[in-house]
């Protein structure tokens, strides 16, 4: 068997500098201050899955703060792309995952906005208990909505709105994070369907059967937003053993910085396993259509 085709970013200019894209079946980590436009490249990827899979990427957004990420408004001025949202809830409706005709959400925002961040050092005792008790009550939609888009045909999953933890394992993000991606994204689907049906699953083997599809064409963006702001911090911040930067098949950071007398937006790709990748900083630019590379 060949190796499988490499996923393109949707990032003009980005492709070439990671030997012609981003590896299938691996997780990606955008590392990047509020702002500098990890958002929109997050839709770029997703966006760009309709030329290569036939089907967009989906949206999974765990921001439990106050400020929106955009997503909506972003989509519909690049691509003109009307996000479609699913339910948060714990209920979400099963009878409909199998339909080809169903109509599917692509975008879910699995937490209430709280207006504050959602780690255990933030939180006192009952607060954590209830973040962590609405964490479990909330996982069978996020695979409802994962595995429904899996079995007709997506491919790829960009996990937005990670705020930083000093302590990464005490981050309900995180957490749910690390759920998502070993529990849904890397397991076989059958056992994916047996979490999602549950007592019913017996009534829905046969189709979970004849729907199992391929986990390792599957690539995971995850965008996580940095403390830092200038890029050479970014570079040199330390890499924890379990955090999900040090874990990423590839790894790209992106900031500001100084260029003469103007301060500029610029890329890094930290880490690109199993494939050559630029070792430059990459100067990018905003505009209507998302991020894109420029030259020197």
């Amino acid at each position: 068997m060949g190796e499988l085709q490499r996923q393109l970013t949707g990032v003009p200019g980005l492709d070439g500098c990671l030997g012609g894209g981003l590896l299938p079946g691996t997780l990606t980590v955008i590392v990047g201050a509020t702002g500098v436009g990890k958002t929109q490249l997050g839709l770029q990827f997703a966006n760009a899955g309709v030329s290569q899979e036939g089907n967009r990427g989906v949206i999974f957004d765990v921001c439990a703060r106050g400020d929106s990420q955009s997503h909506a408004d972003y989509a519909e001025r690049m691509f003109r792309w009307t996000l479609l949202s699913a339910r948060g809830d714990s209920n979400p409706v099963l009878g409909a995952v199998f339909d080809a005709e169903a109509a599917r959400a692509d975008y879910l925002h699995i937490f209430d906005y709280r207006g504050r961040r959602v780690t255990k050092q933030d939180l006192d005792w009952d607060q954590w208990r209830h973040w962590q008790a609405e964490l479990n009550a909330r996982l069978r939609s996020a695979i409802a909505f994962l595995y429904g888009n899996f079995v007709h045909g997506t491919r790829r999953v960009v996990i937005d709105g990670v705020e930083p933890a000093e302590r990464p394992h005490e981050s309900i993000q995180l957490n749910l994070f690390e759920y998502v991606y070993h529990q849904i994204l890397r397991k076989h689907p059958e056992w994916v369907a047996r979490d999602l049906f549950r007592e019913a699953f017996r009534a829905h083997a046969a189709d979970a059967e004849r729907h199992v599809y391929p986990t390792d064409e599957i690539g995971c963006l995850l965008l996580y937003t940095a403390q830092e702001s200038f890029l050479n911090e970014m570079i040199a911040r330390p890499l924890d053993e379990g955090d999900a930067l040090s874990n990423a098949n590839t790894l790209i950071y992106m900031g500001k910085i100084q260029d003469g007398l103007q301060v500029r937006r610029a890329m890094y790709i930290a880490k690109h396993r199993g494939s050559g990748c630029s070792d430059r900083i990459l100067p990018f630019e905003i505009d209507d259509q998302g991020v894109r590379i420029v030259g020197d």
